[in-house]
């Protein structure tokens, strides 16, 4: 395993996460492929998406469903700009590279949204570092392990 997704393995454990991370045959770098090698709905998997929230990193774990309004979740964080982070951005911030970013394990703690659409399922799939793996968890586990607030983010 990647030693990326080691590191995030490690503080799952830490966490009290029973789910173990999995290594999947091919990277997952989208909610589609990612749930077409799970054989999940895409809706059930928990999208990394790291924003720059005037200037600060803000992580939205939202289902791979649909997308984040940007201009609703500014409003929701307080921030006045709100827009994608770069590659640079996102190591810089987390540690991990885009396509594989989990919602622990980072340097430092992160302000995290996590949306409510994927409360509905029992199962939800989230990045576990590297491209290639994920790990099992539920909505009310996010929420927990990542201090998030759970926020409707289309």
């Amino acid at each position: 395993m990647h030693r990326s997704a080691e590191h995030v393995a490690s503080e799952l454990r830490a966490l009290g996460v029973s789910g173990q991370v999995r290594e999947l045959p091919e990277p997952a770098p989208t909610a589609a492929t990612a749930a077409a090698q799970l054989g999940c709905p895409m809706a059930a998997i928990a999208n990394s998406l790291l924003f720059s929230a005037d200037g600060e990193p803000l992580l939205i774990l939202t289902s791979g469903a649909h997308r984040v309004d940007t201009a609703k979740v500014a409003a929701e964080a307080g921030v006045e700009k709100l827009g994608r982070a770069d590659p640079e951005f996102v190591y810089a911030s987390t540690g991990q590279r885009i396509g594989g970013v989990a919602p622990v394990g980072h340097p430092k703690p992160i302000r995290t949204l996590v949306d409510n659409a994927l409360e509905p399922y029992q199962v939800v799939w989230a990045a576990a570092g590297h491209p290639h793996t994920v790990f099992p968890t539920s909505f009310a586990e996010l929420v927990r392990i990542t201090g998030g607030t759970a926020v409707d983010v289309r």
